[in-house]
């Protein structure tokens, strides 16, 4: 059970990156939002797939 959770968390955190990684911001930016985000673990996606992933980006700007 606990390598399906980190295989799902794994495969979130890599979609999440490439997602950032695609924003047209700063490389900076992209890097310190990539940085927080896997530094933050489970709470760092949950906050980016409810919130960041829509209005970060703009915010960012």
């Amino acid at each position: 059970m606990g390598f399906i959770l980190w295989l799902v968390g794994l495969v979130l955190c890599i979609m999440a990156v490439l997602e950032v990684w695609k924003w047209s911001i700063d490389t900076v930016k992209k890097l310190l939002v990539i940085i927080v985000l896997l530094l933050t673990s489970w709470l760092g996606l949950l906050v980016y797939y409810l919130w960041a992933r829509k209005n970060l980006e703009a915010m960012l700007k």
